[in-house]
C-alpha cells in the first residue's frame, strides 16, 4: 500500500509528457531567466550601443576627427535611428533630452578646475568648457533603459510615495551633488530617507507568464551596481578620467556606487512621475 501511494505521488508529479514536474519547473525557470536577460539587453539598446561606440572610438582610425566629436556624432545617429525605427517614441526622446541637460549641468560643475572630480583630457571641437557634449548621453542612456524597461516588462508601481515626498527628495539628491563640494555631504541622510519614503513601494513586472515583483529600493541598488561596473569599463577605455586614474587606470572606488544609487533614484523619479502625469492628463 505504501509503495502504491508512492507510485501515485510520483505519477502526480509528472507533466502531460511524463516528465517530472520539478524538471519542467527548472526548465521554465531557466527559460524565464534567459528571457529576462534578453529583455534587459533589449531595454539597453541605446545604452549598449552607446557603450559600444565608446569602445570603438578607442580602436577605430578616426583621422583628424577628435574622438569626443566622433562619439557625439555616433550618439546623435543612434538616437535618430531609434526614433526613425520607432523603437523609441518622441515623448521618450524628450525625457532623454531632459536627462542630457541635467547630466551636462552636473558635468560642467564636477569637471570645473576648482572642483576637478573627474576630467575629459582629450581635445574636441564639441566641448563646452571642460565637458564634451556627448557626456550628457551617458545620463540619457540610464533614462533610456528605464523607459524601455517600463514598456518591455510592463512595469507597475504599488504604494509609490506622493509627489510631495518624491520630488523634494529628488531635488535634494541632485542639489547635494553640487553642495557637497562646499559643505558636508548629506548622502548619509538622503539614503535613509530613500528607505523611509520607498520602503513599501513594490515594482511589478512580467518576463513571461508570471507577474513578479521586487522592492523598488532593491532595483535601485541593482541598477546602480551595474552602472558602476559599466563605469569601470568606460574609464578603462578613456571615456573620462578620475584623478587617481591619471597616471594609470585603476578600478573605480566602490564608494561611487552610492552616487550611482542616488542618481538612479533621480532618473527613476523623473521617469515615473512624468509617466503618471501624462497618464493623468490622458484620463482627464
Amino acid at each position: 500500500m505504501a509503495l502504491s501511494e508512492q507510485h501515485t505521488d510520483d505519477a502526480d508529479d509528472t507533466d502531460s509528457a511524463g516528465n517530472p514536474l520539478h524538471s519542467a519547473a527548472m526548465r521554465n525557470a531557466v527559460y524565464e531567466f534567459l528571457l529576462f536577460g534578453l529583455k534587459q539587453a533589449r531595454a539597453c539598446i541605446f545604452a549598449g550601443s552607446f557603450f559600444g561606440v565608446l569602445i570603438l572610438s578607442k580602436t577605430l582610425p578616426l583621422g583628424s576627427l577628435p574622438r569626443y566629436d566622433f562619439i557625439l556624432i555616433a550618439a546623435l545617429v543612434l538616437q535618430a535611428a531609434l526614433l526613425a525605427s520607432r523603437v523609441e517614441s518622441l515623448s521618450e526622446a524628450v525625457v532623454l533630452g531632459l536627462f542630457h541637460f541635467i547630466g551636462l549641468m552636473l558635468e560642467l560643475f564636477k569637471t570645473h578646475p576648482a572642483i576637478h572630480s573627474w576630467s575629459y583630457p582629450e581635445f574636441g571641437y564639441t566641448k563646452l568648457g571642460t565637458v564634451p557634449l556627448y557626456s550628457g548621453f551617458m545620463y540619457a542612456a540610464v533614462a533610456s533603459y528605464m523607459c524601455q524597461s517600463w514598456r518591455i516588462l510592463d512595469l507597475e508601481l504599488k504604494h509609490y510615495p506622493s509627489y510631495r515626498l518624491s520630488v523634494p527628495l529628488c531635488v535634494a539628491i541632485y542639489a547635494n551633488f553640487f553642495t557637497n563640494a562646499f559643505v558636508r555631504d548629506v548622502r548619509l541622510v538622503l539614503i535613509p530617507l530613500v528607505f523611509v519614503f520607498f520602503w513599501r513601494t513594490q515594482v511589478y513586472f512580467t518576463v513571461w507568464k508570471v507577474r513578479r515583483r521586487m522592492p523598488l529600493v532593491l532595483s535601485f541598488f541593482l541598477i546602480g551596481f551595474f552602472i558602476w561596473v559599466a563605469e569601470n569599463i568606460a574609464t578603462f577605455f578613456g571615456a573620462w578620467v578620475y584623478p587617481e586614474q591619471t597616471a594609470r587606470w585603476t578600478a573605480v572606488s566602490t564608494q561611487k556606487m552610492s552616487s550611482w544609487f542616488l542618481l538612479v533614484i533621480i532618473s527613476f523619479v523623473i521617469v515615473a512621475d512624468l509617466k503618471h502625469w501624462r497618464e493623468r492628463r490622458q484620463t482627464e
